[in-house]
């Protein structure tokens, strides 16, 4: 099977781009790459001591130039959000997870466009639970033991990053055991429209924990061939991005009153 990670959404999700995902406008570039990351940091997509990508590949995750890229950094490391280290382990790490301006950053970044997430939301759970499904009906015996090593390396994670790697194994094996290369584009682009287009999903240990079990009893009722059950998973469990955004939009809330 030939995928297409490419693949454009249908023509109402390219008419209104959530606001995680969209380009970056030219005026103001360089606050807007401010505000894209420190909504990042609050969501737990980068946390503190953690190094964030090089300036090339946050140039193309949020289709900027480079100057308006180090811009960016630049007032974040004066706001107190990120540190330089110099040599060759070094570049911008995560100083601070929260600042006094963090509320309305992060609200800049998401509030605007809140009716679109939320038909977002929806649409995610759909079109995975919709994966989920036709996976098990159609997965072939031959895709099973990619998807039992990824829930197996999930669970031995040594850290994030590891963990990370692993889930997205995990939930490209589904979708490509769906035999579907339209379902596999999809899936991918909506990982990207709720991630700020900068490749991770919203991290901590609590959403950790409860995803061991659900990438667990999702590839066995893949393999058990239990669409209505693995349908059911996939919607819960592509449910946990959606509650950090909500929560973090309550918590700015608070903040900002």
């Amino acid at each position: 099977m030939t995928d297409h990670p490419d693949l454009l959404l249908p023509e109402a999700l390219q008419a209104h781009p959530d606001p995680l995902g969209r380009r970056i406008a030219v005026a103001g570039a360089a606050d807007a790459v401010v505000d894209r990351l420190v909504t990042a940091v609050a969501l737990g997509i980068y946390v503190p001591g953690q190094r964030l990508p090089a300036e090339r590949d946050l140039v193309g995750m949020l289709q900027v130039s480079r100057t308006t890229v180090r811009e960016g950094l630049r007032r974040m490391v004066e706001a107190g959000y990120l540190e330089v280290r110099r040599g060759r382990s070094g570049g911008w790490f995560v100083l601070s997870g929260w600042g006094p301006r963090s509320a309305e950053m992060v609200q800049r970044s998401i509030s605007p466009d809140w009716e679109h997430f939320e038909a977002l939301f929806d649409a995610r759970r759909l079109i995975e639970g919709l994966i989920a499904d036709t996976a098990a009906r159609r997965r072939p015996a031959e895709a099973l033991p990619e998807m039992f090593r990824a829930a197996a390396d999930y669970r031995a994670a040594p850290d994030r990053e590891a963990s990370r790697a692993a889930d997205a194994r995990l939930h490209r094996a589904v979708a490509q055991a769906s035999g579907n290369a339209v379902l596999v584009g999809l899936s991918t682009q909506m990982r990207a429209r709720v991630t700020l287009n900068l490749g991770a999903e919203p991290y901590t240990e609590q959403v950790r924990a409860t995803a061991v079990t659900q990438h667990e009893d999702l590839v066995q009722a893949v393999a058990d061939q239990d669409a209505e059950r693995a349908r059911a998973i996939a919607a819960d469990h592509f449910g946990l991005t959606e509650k950090l955004i909500r929560d973090l939009l309550t918590k700015v809330g608070k903040n900002s009153t």
